[in-house]
């Protein structure tokens, strides 16, 4: 069989001549889809959104995770899941704008000193590798992605690089110079120079919260450090490395977050506690409860992450099976 052609016509061909798709089906689809949806989905994203069946195997649906499976196998690409708790964010941002990456359908998900890693769309758009390999001057290797999870990510990733790097520049133009040492650690805690209500330190806030309730976190740790803040979250009794926040910028993260738990901001030699009530990304109501304790080179945070829809889920919805290796059940 031919390689498939990464157009809405050319992955219907292939999927009929492979018994996947009926033929009414897919000339009914072509011939539907307006122009607009063909500009702004990906053609997988279009196929599975017709809810079928596999026509062989009608018992599976051909949905955009099967589908793309199906695609990184024509492709000879091997299948990328995100995990955003194992990537860098910074480092991945780092290759390319994102107005590249959007316009290609590409996201650097790994960067080593041996080579980069960058999830794509389209197998057969290989377009943008040459300038791309001038730049990094290290081999890539190109994985495919769901098409759906890379634009959100890819929206997500850049919104937050964008973010870090504005609350940076604007700390770095007020301050006298780089945060160096304990002392001017201390001292920015004091003058607090950072604004905390300043909108990028408002976008970094928002997203690790709406971060932390996606990836299921019970904690979220914001611990500074000399030259930077580390962000950690406890996922499943686990604690995961999530974020690395410049030293001069974790100080205005941490008011910023003291204001929203109406904690005193002055106060920074004395532990608190506090609660902050927000919602989660379908419009559930979130309780956080917080605490602060000072350390050498800052305040240290932790937020509680109370979910009510936690107390009445079944054993599925908690990730436990039926059987357990120890008693059998339950």
């Amino acid at each position: 069989m031919t390689k498939p052609v990464c157009t809405l016509e050319g992955i219907l061909e292939a999927l009929v001549s492979e018994d996947i798709v009926e033929q009414e089906k897919a000339s009914m689809v072509t011939s539907l889809v307006s122009a607009q949806a063909r500009k702004s989905l990906h053609p997988l994203e279009i196929i599975a959104g017709r809810q079928w069946n596999h026509k062989s195997n009608p018992q599976q649906p051909l949905s955009l995770d099967m589908l793309t499976d199906w695609l990184a196998e024509k492709s000879g690409l091997s299948r990328y899941h995100f995990d955003p708790l194992k990537m860098d964010v910074a480092s991945c941002t780092s290759i390319t704008s994102y107005a590249y990456a959007s316009r290609f359908g590409i996201l650097p998900v790994k960067v080593t000193a041996s080579e980069v890693v960058i999830a794509v769309t389209d197998p057969y758009r290989l377009e943008w590798m040459d300038e791309l390999d001038r730049i990094v001057n290290k081999p890539i290797t190109t994985v495919l992605a769901n098409p759906r999870e890379l634009k959100n990510y890819l929206i997500e990733f850049y919104s937050v690089s964008k973010a870090m790097e504005g609350a940076g520049n604007k700390a770095l133009g007020e301050l006298p110079g780089n945060i160096q040492n304990l002392e001017q650690l201390i001292e920015l805690g004091k003058t607090g120079k950072v604004d905390a209500e300043d909108q990028h330190i408002v976008s970094i806030v928002d997203w690790l919260m709406q971060y932390a309730f996606s990836q299921r976190a019970s904690d979220i740790h914001i611990e500074p450090r000399r030259e930077q803040g580390n962000v950690r979250f406890r996922i499943d009794g686990v604690m995961h490395q999530v974020y690395e926040i410049p030293a001069n910028i974790t100080a205005a993260v941490v008011s910023r977050i003291k204001i929203m738990g109406r904690l005193d901001v002055a106060e920074k030699r004395k532990p608190q506690d506090g609660r902050i009530k927000t919602l989660s990304p379908d419009g559930a109501e979130i309780e956080l409860r917080l605490s602060s304790m000072p350390t050498a080179f800052g305040e240290k945070l932790v937020l509680r992450i109370f979910d009510p829809e936690v107390l009445v889920k079944n054993f599925a919805a908690l990730g436990l099976e039926k059987k357990n290796p120890l008693s059998g059940t339950i």
